[in-house]
């Protein structure tokens, strides 16, 4: 068995991904591809991002047997170099990777790297959503009927989505539809509430304690002083508490509420 290193950085001239990678941090290799590196059956891959683009790559060297570990926070990449002085580079962030801690990385497989890239998807309409929504607000009485227009294909592209979510969900988590019936979201009106499920799934360690679990989100208690969080996954829980308590806003509370259905389920 042999680990690599790898750092996955933009190019200067942004037309696409440069990974320096290592095996010993002394020397380096440069590619444009994961499935150029020379990995085989049995070998581990760590790695600090794995970007949507590369989501193929990436699979093709899990077939292949390789074992593949995306580091979970990339802000600790910053709070290494930082510590041990490493100037930003290439071949510096390989260096601060090999310090990090193996308990940092998550095994990836390629469930989860198929269920990112339909989630990445996902965020990008919403964002086009809530974007045309606002202009609608602000825009005359003419120019609104054609965003409404684009609007609602916009909307229609999104429930198509979440389908195509809810349903890979099914397929990859066995634990999914049993869930989906506890929370009764079960129904054709619920398919983004099970889209906003399956991105929790995907990207929430349920093994973890509930208190763990609850931070991930932003669920923090008033005497927290560390506030990191992911904000999109906080989003998804709105989401799918607002279905679960058929209401158009949740509190904090509820939302926990529901994160501790889904916490036990496990």
């Amino acid at each position: 068995m042999m680990r690599f290193y790898c750092d996955v950085h933009r190019k200067r001239d942004d037309s696409g991904y440069r990974i320096t990678y290592t095996m010993d941090g002394e020397n380096f290799r440069y590619t444009d591809s994961p499935t150029e590196i020379p990995v085989g059956p049995g070998d581990q891959l760590f790695v600090d991002v794995i970007p949507v683009v590369h989501t193929d790559g990436f699979i093709e060297l899990l077939r292949r047997g390789v074992e593949v570990y995306c580091l979970r926070r990339t802000t600790l990449i910053e709070e290494m170099r930082r510590r041990r002085g490493v100037p930003k580079s290439g071949r510096g962030d390989v260096q601060v990777l090999i310090a990090i801690e193996d308990k940092w990385f998550r095994r990836v497989d390629e469930g989860f790297l198929i269920m990112r890239r339909k989630i990445s998807v996902f965020r990008c309409v919403d964002r086009v959503k809530r974007r045309l929504g606002n202009q609608v607000r602000a825009a005359s009485q003419t120019e609104q009927e054609s965003l409404r227009r684009l609007l609602r294909q916009v909307e229609e592209e999104k429930e198509m989505l979440a389908k195509m979510i809810s349903e890979e969900a099914g397929k990859i988590y066995p634990i999914f539809k049993e869930i989906t019936e506890e929370l009764g979201i079960t129904g054709d009106n619920h398919v983004l509430a099970r889209a906003s499920l399956a991105e929790l799934l995907t990207y929430v360690d349920f093994n973890k304690s509930f208190k763990r679990v609850r931070g991930y989100v932003g669920l923090y208690r008033k005497r927290s002083k560390t506030k990191k969080y992911g904000r999109e996954l906080r989003k998804a829980l709105v989401r799918l508490t607002m279905a679960v308590i058929s209401k158009y806003k949740s509190r904090a509370r509820e939302q926990g509420d529901v994160l501790m259905g889904v916490w036990l389920m496990f």
